[in-house]
C-alpha cells in the first residue's frame, strides 16, 4: 500500500514538473520580435514583396532583343505540290528588337519599381497592425492572470469570514441567512475563477497564433501591471501623420496611378521596331533556284506603327485614369484627416486611462481602510457579517478596477504609439 502511494506521489510530481517545464515565460519585447519573424500575415506580405521584385526583374529585358525559334513540318497537295515538295521540314529563327516604344519601356520599369515599394509599404503597415494586436493580446493575458490572483485572495477572505460566521451560527448568535450570503458569494467567486481560467487559456492561444507559435504553447507573460502611468502632452499631429505607414502606402499608390496615366498617354506615340529572321527548308526539290533538297534564306523588317484614329478609345482611357488618380488623391487627403482624429482620440484615451488609475488608486486605499475598520468592528461585535461581506466586495471591486485601469493604460499607450507612427518593436 505504501509503495502504491509513493508511486502515485512520484507520478504526480512528474506531471507537475512537465507542466512547469511546458510553460514558457515571455516578455513583451520577445513576443513582438517573434511576431515580426513568424506571423503569417507578415510572411504573406513578404511573399508579395518577393513577387513584385520578380516582376521587376522581368522588366529588365523590355529593351533587349527577343529571340524565338520554331520548327514546322508540312504536307501539301496539288497544285502547291507543283511548287513545293509534298513533304518537308522548315526550322526558323527570328530576332525582334524594339527601337522606340513611346516611353513605355521606361514607364513599365518605373511601374514595377513602384509595385515593389507599394508592397514594402503594405508590409510595414501589416507589421504595425500585428504588433498592436500582440500588445493587446499580451496585456489581456496579464489582466486575466492578475484577476485570477485577485479572485483567489477574495475567495480566501470569504472562506475566513465563512468560518467565523459558521461558528457564530453554531453558537446561535446569528441567523442562517448571514452565512448563506457569504456562501452565495463564494460560489459566484468560484465560477468567476473558472471563467477567467478558461479565458486565460483562450487568450494564450490567441497570442500564440499572432506570433506564429503552436496554439498549444503555454505562454505566460513575465510582465505585470506595475510601472509609471503618467499623462502625456500632445505632440505635432501633422508630423506624426507623415510618419504613418498608411500615408506612405497611399502616397506610393498615387504615384502608381500617375505612372499608369503616363503609360496610357504613351499609346498616342508611334512605336518602332526591327525584325530579322532566317529559315531552312528541307524537302524533295525544296530549293526553287537550284532544284536541291534544301534551301536557306533570311529576311529583315522595319516596323513603324503610328496611331491615327481609334474613335476616342485611347482618350477615354486616359480620362478614366485621370479620375482614378484624383480619387486616390482625395483618399489620401481624407486619410490624413482621419488619422489626425485617430491621434487626438488616442491621446485623450491615454490621458483618461492615467486619470482613471489615479482615481482607482484612491478608491483602493479607501476600500482597504474600510475593510480594515469593518474587520475590527466585526471582531468587536459592533457590525454584522453582512457589513464585512460588503467591505470585502468593495475591496475586490476596487482592486479589479485598478487592474482594468492599468491594463487600459498599457493598451492605450500602444494605440497612441501606433497612432503617432512610433515603431512598437
Amino acid at each position: 500500500m505504501n509503495a502504491y502511494i509513493k508511486s502515485g506521489f512520484a507520478a504526480a510530481l512528474l506531471m507537475l514538473a512537465q507542466q512547469v517545464t511546458a510553460q514558457r515565460s515571455v516578455t513583451l519585447e520577445e513576443v513582438r520580435r517573434l511576431a515580426v519573424e513568424q506571423n503569417k500575415k507578415i510572411k504573406q506580405a513578404q511573399h508579395q514583396i518577393d513577387a513584385a521584385r520578380a516582376a521587376q526583374d522581368g522588366t529588365k529585358g523590355l529593351d533587349k532583343p527577343a529571340i524565338d525559334g520554331s520548327i514546322a513540318a508540312f504536307h501539301v497537295g496539288k497544285p502547291l505540290s507543283n511548287l513545293l515538295p509534298a513533304v518537308g521540314v522548315s526550322p526558323s529563327l527570328t530576332v525582334t528588337q524594339p527601337i522606340y516604344a513611346g516611353g513605355k519601356i521606361k514607364i513599365g520599369r518605373d511601374l514595377a519599381t513602384k509595385g515593389v515599394q507599394i508592397q514594402e509599404a503594405q508590409k510595414a503597415l501589416t507589421e504595425t497592425e500585428v504588433l498592436l494586436n500582440v500588445d493587446k493580446a499580451y496585456w489581456q493575458i496579464v489582466s486575466l492572470k492578475e484577476k485570477i490572483k485577485l479572485a483567489e485572495k477574495f475567495e480566501a477572505l470569504l472562506e475566513s469570514l465563512s468560518k467565523e460566521l459558521t461558528n457564530s451560527y453554531d453558537a446561535g448568535m446569528i441567523y442562517k441567512n448571514d452565512l448563506l450570503r457569504v456562501q452565495v458569494q463564494r460560489n459566484e467567486t468560484e465560477l468567476n475563477i473558472s471563467k477567467a481560467t478558461d479565458g486565460l487559456e483562450l487568450s494564450k492561444m490567441n497570442l500564440a497564433q499572432i506570433i506564429g507559435a503552436p496554439l498549444d504553447s503555454d505562454l505566460m507573460p513575465a510582465d505585470s501591471v506595475v510601472g509609471t502611468f503618467d499623462a502625456i502632452t500632445a505632440g505635432s499631429a501633422a508630423t506624426a501623420i507623415e510618419g504613418r505607414a498608411e500615408i506612405a502606402l497611399l502616397k506610393k499608390v498615387v504615384e502608381l496611378e500617375e505612372l499608369q496615366e503616363k503609360m496610357l498617354k504613351a499609346d498616342f506615340r508611334p512605336t518602332v521596331g526591327v525584325l530579322a529572321g532566317g529559315f531552312v527548308g528541307i524537302g524533295k526539290k525544296m530549293n526553287i533556284e537550284t532544284g536541291g533538297n534544301s534551301m536557306a534564306s533570311y529576311f529583315g523588317m522595319l516596323s513603324v506603327n503610328i496611331p491615327i484614329w481609334d474613335w476616342g478609345q485611347k482618350a477615354s482611357k486616359v480620362k478614366e485614369q485621370g479620375f482614378k488618380l484624383r480619387a486616390q488623391q482625395i483618399q489620401l487627403a481624407e486619410t490624413k484627416e482621419l488619422l489626425s482624429l485617430e491621434i487626438q482620440n488616442a491621446y485623450l484615451s491615454l490621458n483618461q486611462a492615467a486619470r482613471k488609475i489615479e482615481l482607482s488608486g484612491a478608491s483602493l486605499q479607501q476600500a482597504e481602510e474600510n475593510l480594515r475598520l469593518s474587520n475590527d468592528r466585526f471582531k468587536a461585535g459592533t457590525v454584522t457579517g453582512q457589513d464585512v461581506l460588503e467591505a470585502q466586495t468593495l475591496w475586490a471591486q476596487a482592486n479589479s478596477n485598478i487592474i482594468d485601469a492599468r491594463i487600459e493604460y498599457k493598451v492605450s499607450e500602444a494605440v497612441y504609439k501606433k497612432a503617432i507612427g512610433e515603431n512598437l518593436n
